[in-house]
């Protein structure tokens, strides 16, 4: 049975929650100050706050009384300000995961600030590890700090003097009235890690500024690109979801539904190749920025241990994804509780050309090292191998041999091939480029002249904008315009993109516009140098956000709903991206 305070933080539309994150892990905010999301010690550990998805446990801090919900980042960083404006004053919360991150450690800091008249709050902590399972045990109050335990993690939380355990569920929270005098602020710090905690405590004061310097430290400023504030925030996001290893993950979530009552429903709490190469490759349209670094990286290592094996997907440490398995609660509404992704089982051929289009775009700016080119290498000889294999391609569907995934092949070898490569196969890999092209024009063209998904299915495809933006065909390929065309006709909608017509009905019925798509028809209308509609195309996708500015992975046209995980990782990177590369269309016009 659900307690008093499960029902006073029911979910939300995805549009009104904020992100803060540190690189190893990442908590979702919602308008009432209740973190109802975030997996410790990693992206892929069992949630501690788990609410969203209909488990228990929650870090509330939230305003007496009726209220109006807002908020706002620090410009460059995650550091998340919640603002309610109450009935006798305004009150904000600065809300941050300490940055840098300490891989087994989380450090929570939250600030309540009294902007305008008293601020009176109430506060609940109700950490259950193992997705609301197990909740707080072993407590104990010193010196007015909290320590205890929730499964196997430890926890410590400071600032909370006046807090008393209550009963709920099975398991004490605690809990406790706050008031802040008019101009004052008062600090909470929450520590959950998996190891001993450290005997010296943390400082808010200083773990705020340190936190600050190195968000100010990590974003590169992106003045030259044509959003500079909004290009910030998307690589600050995709800062926030990449590791210390370099893997970042494709969404900070799991199980949000692609379309309400639909089912659909995924973890993205992993490492996908295909939107780590999509993040390296639009940070290189904006610079040699660290990001590339990583992406290259990770890639790296994944392709020199695995080869023509590759997996689509790893954990954040490079381990395998875990097979999907039922959690056994009620799911966020319209979704359900699934944990781990079949995508383990999948071989996506995409994946490779995609890692030599990364490895040339680092290269590009004198970025690859010898393990990269190595990496290049590997990459290309197992697409000469599995090239002709049937494969799940880059929407994860049935196994057939997607013309994507071979046009984007083509791609990948002509441009690795145009750097100076030290093995000396250049040859051999635009040859192999060639033949691959020469197979699936015989196959995978059209009767209209357009690419067509596989030889054996017809329809068109958002996902073929792409091997033309990469160099896999000529801009002024008739194949390429005929694809753009057809495509804008069959599956625009207001200068949104749906992937692909899946039945006879209305598009939006059968799932949201991929922002992804539409991003990816900015850069291809850039391409063929109609700035002002690419430009369209980019403004109105760059808007299909909440407030936080964070975006899913679709988005209902109809109901202007956010649908899916969040935040969608490659969105955001080919937010950068069409951001970079049309503001230099911008500059010579």
């Amino acid at each position: 049975m659900k307690s008093k305070e499960d029902w006073q933080f029911a979910p939300h539309v995805l549009r009104e929650y904020a992100l803060i994150a540190d690189g190893e892990r990442g908590i979702l905010v919602g308008p009432k100050g209740d973190f109802v999301w975030m997996c410790v010690p990693r992206w892929d550990s069992d949630a501690v706050f788990s609410s969203l998805i209909g488990g228990h446990g929650n870090y509330a801090i939230t305003p007496r009384g009726r209220f109006v919900w807002g908020g706002y980042y620090e410009e460059g960083t995650l550091v998340w300000h919640s603002r309610w404006v109450t009935e006798t004053g305004i009150i904000e919360c600065r809300e941050a995961l300490a940055f840098p991150a300490e891989p087994g450690r989380a450090v929570v800091l939250r600030r309540v600030v009294a902007v305008d008249g008293d601020a009176h709050v109430r506060v609940v902590l109700d950490p259950r590890a193992g997705f609301g399972h197990s909740g707080l045990r072993s407590l104990a109050c010193e010196d007015g700090i909290w320590t205890g335990r929730t499964g196997s993690l430890r926890v410590r939380w400071l600032g909370a003097d006046d807090a008393r355990p209550a009963t709920g569920n099975g398991s004490p929270a605690l809990s406790m009235d706050l008031t802040v005098r008019a101009g004052e602020h008062h600090d909470f710090v929450l520590e959950l890690s998996e190891g001993e905690l450290p005997a010296e405590l943390v400082d808010p004061d200083t773990a705020w500024k340190s936190t600050a310097a190195a968000w100010k430290d990590a974003v590169p400023d992106l003045a030259e690109t044509l959003t500079p504030r909004d290009a910030r925030h998307a690589y600050a996001v995709l800062r926030g979801l990449t590791s210390s290893g370099g893997g970042m993950v494709a969404a900070a979530t799991m199980s949000l539904p692609e379309r309400a009552k639909q089912g659909r429903n995924y973890d993205y709490r992993y490492v996908w190749i295909r939107d780590q190469c999509f993040t390296g490759e639009a940070v290189a349209a904006a610079g040699p920025h660290p990001l590339l670094d990583d992406a290259v990286r990770f890639v790296s290592e994944r392709l020199l241990e695995d080869g023509p094996n590759l997996k689509p997907a790893y954990t954040t440490i490079g381990g395998p994804v875990p097979d999907q398995r039922m959690l056994k609660l009620s799911g966020y509404p319209g979704g359900s509780d699934i944990a781990g992704n079949h995508v383990n089982a999948q071989f996506q051929l995409d994946a490779l050309g995609e890692s030599l289009l990364l490895f040339s775009a680092a290269a590009s700016h004198d970025h690859l090292d010898a393990d990269g080119w190595r990496a290049a290498e590997t990459a290309a000889n197992a697409i000469a191998a599995r090239w002709q294999d049937p494969e799940a391609g880059i929407w994860e569907l049935d196994d057939k041999n997607w013309t994507e995934s071979r046009l984007i092949c083509v791609a990948g070898l002509r441009a690795i091939s145009k750097q100076c490569a030290p093995s000396g196969r250049i040859g051999s890999w635009l040859a192999l480029a060639e033949g691959i092209l020469a197979e699936t024009a015989t196959t995978s063209t059209h009767s209209t002249g357009r690419w067509q998904r596989a030889p054996d299915d017809e329809r068109n495809d958002s996902a073929l904008l792409l091997p033309p933006i990469r160099g896999g065909l000529a801009a002024d390929d008739p194949r390429t315009l005929v694809t753009l065309q057809s495509l804008e006709e069959e599956l625009g909608v207001d200068s949104f993109l749906y992937r692909f017509r899946q039945d006879a009905g209305p598009l939006e019925d059968a799932e949201g516009a991929f922002l992804l798509c539409g991003f990816t028809m900015a850069l291809a209308l850039h391409q063929q140098g109609r700035e002002v509609d690419a430009t369209r195309w980019f403004e109105r996708n760059r808007a299909a956000c909440g407030p936080p500015g964070l975006y899913s992975e679709e988005f209902d046209v109809t109901q202007r709903q956010l649908r899916g995980n969040l935040p969608q990782a490659f969105v955001h990177a080919l937010m950068l991206e069409c951001s970079a590369r049309l503001a230099k269309a911008w500059e010579t016009t």
